[in-house]
């Protein structure tokens, strides 16, 4: 079998930073995936799974209620743990969707109160969350944002 894109990333080098994963035609539609990673993965440890969970609620609420709502498909969790998914329909750079992307990270910071999504009635493990870790690694993925990684090493 032939290995899928993002297992062809050289994982030894990746460094935090907002690229784009692929990009897939859907019929006559470009769907863009983007690959937020927040961890230098194998390197720094893996993100805790309250706070990715957390991650998810908030960034998956802000960006279905955001300017581009009618264009996200998915945001969510790599099975790694070092980032997210963020899949949207329409061909788009990392440049395009950064100031997206930002607002999403200071929204998750600057977040207070309940999360959203997080009873037993809209989540299937509604109590495994962790806002201080979420807000911990959003901080640090801002700061590496700033350093405007958007092509695969």
């Amino acid at each position: 079998m032939e290995l899928i894109a993002s297992f062809k990333v050289n994982h030894l080098k990746l460094l935090p930073g907002l690229y784009v994963s692929r990009k897939d035609k859907v019929g006559e539609e470009t769907v863009t995936t983007f690959d937020l990673r927040f961890t230098a993965p194998n390197i720094e440890p893996v993100m805790d799974v309250p706070a990715v969970h957390t991650i998810e609620h908030l960034g998956a609420t802000f960006l279905r209620n955001s300017r581009l709502k009618d264009e996200v498909v998915y945001f969510g969790p790599m099975g790694c743990r070092t980032g997210f998914y963020f899949i949207i329909a329409g061909d788009y750079s990392s440049e395009a969707v950064f100031p997206l992307v930002e607002e999403m990270i200071r929204f998750i910071i600057d977040f207070e109160g309940d999360i959203p999504g997080a009873t037993p009635e809209q989540c299937g493990n509604y109590q495994d969350q962790n806002l201080d870790m979420a807000k911990y690694y959003a901080r640090n993925y801002l700061q590496a944002l700033a350093h405007r990684r958007f092509v695969y090493p």
